[in-house]
């Protein structure tokens, strides 16, 4: 069987609005919306889930459910980059990643030796990882198959982990509410409601013909849910075409020496990260600085292997491009070249005349 994680981050967008302003945190607030009652708000904080506010909601219905509800402006420049973060962790781990939205991914860690191959090790590392760089919390699901995977990461949610064996697989799914399978609508739910049908144990007992009737393709694949069947892998041709390490700092840098500082630190992380996956030619180096008005720069080298006087010399480079600005981020990476087959490789034949 194989090891899927589901990662899912709690409450994303009001998570990083609380972690950046202070004073949100511990109060309801909601991200979207508009003061005028109009608008729809995007997601909200638990503070406010506790008043039924939920996402997609009209801003009047949250607001009438929370008088003391605080909107706030989202800013999706900043999500995006923070998701980046948060993906730039899953690729420690694995390449099979298959993103669903900024804050949510599937990984495949069946062949992964980290952790002695152990899926709940990993996932509680990921999450801790995350945590530590982020300054947010993630929730995660283990299970053999995808959609348990999914379901499992809302079981303890927020800051949890529920791992599902391949022993528990079975129980977990015949116990599962039709409401908790992915794709289980409002609509579709009430409809299934109406045959008796509210557990995967009660699509066990029912008719497959009788599901497909009513319900069509999605009857067969409910029935394969409630089975605990699910073939898919995950939906990614990604192929890892650098492996990097990069740190947002507590406090802005401002000199080159603290920059190099805070690389000498990163390096043996670099080179613990190279060294876990099946080794590809290195075509480049590179180093990455963040500034204090979020502008970034990248300077990049060809290189064969990973020097770190060469790292240390495309950080002065990537410094004097600040021209004085204080760095928020250092970072530093390796480009991958593709791994050349030299069992295909056919030698030119020549003739002489």
């Amino acid at each position: 069987m194989r090891k899927f994680i589901h990662i899912d981050m709690d409450c994303f967008y009001a998570a990083v609005e609380m972690r950046d302003n202070p004073e949100l945190r511990g109060i309801p607030i909601a991200i979207g919306g508009s003061a005028d009652r109009r608008g729809v708000v995007s997601t909200c904080n638990y503070e406010a889930r506790a008043f039924g506010v939920r996402s997609a909601m009209a801003t009047a219905t949250a607001l009438r459910l929370c008088p003391k509800l605080t909107l706030v402006r989202g800013r999706m420049d900043v999500y995006k980059e923070v998701s980046d973060q948060i993906k730039s962790i899953f690729l420690r781990y694995t390449d099979e990643i298959e993103p669903l939205s900024l804050d949510e991914a599937f990984l495949d860690v069946t062949d992964s030796d980290l952790f002695e191959g152990s899926a709940t090790l990993i996932a509680n590392d990921i999450r801790q990882a995350i945590e530590r760089e982020t300054g947010l919390t993630a929730s995660a699901g283990v299970a053999p198959i995808k959609f348990v995977a999914k379901v499992a990461s809302d079981e303890n949610k927020p800051n949890g982990i529920c791992v599902i064996t391949p022993n528990d697989l079975d129980d977990f799914v015949r116990r599962l509410p039709l409401k908790k399978i992915p794709g289980v609508g409002k609509v579709t739910l009430e409809k299934l409601n109406k045959f008796g049908l509210f557990k995967c144990e009660d699509i066990r007992h029912f008719p497959i013909e009788k599901l497909h009737k009513h319900f069509g393709k999605f009857g067969a694949s409910l029935w394969k849910r409630a089975h605990a069947i699910d073939e898919r892998r995950l939906s990614t041709n990604r192929k890892r075409k650098s492996i990097g390490v990069e740190r947002t700092l507590d406090h802005d840098l401002s000199s080159l020496e603290e920059c190099q500082q805070v690389s000498r630190k990163l390096l043996p992380t670099l080179y613990e990260r190279m060294n876990t996956k099946k080794r590809r030619p290195i075509k480049s180096i590179g180093v990455k600085l963040k500034f204090s008005d979020f502008q970034q720069t990248t300077v990049e080298q060809q290189a064969t292997e990973l020097d770190e006087q060469k790292l240390f010399d495309l950080l002065s480079t990537a410094f004097e491009r600040g021209q004085g600005k204080k760095v928020r981020l250092v970072g530093m990476h390796v480009s991958l070249a593709e791994k050349v087959n030299t069992d295909q490789l056919v030698l030119p034949l020549f003739t002489e005349e």
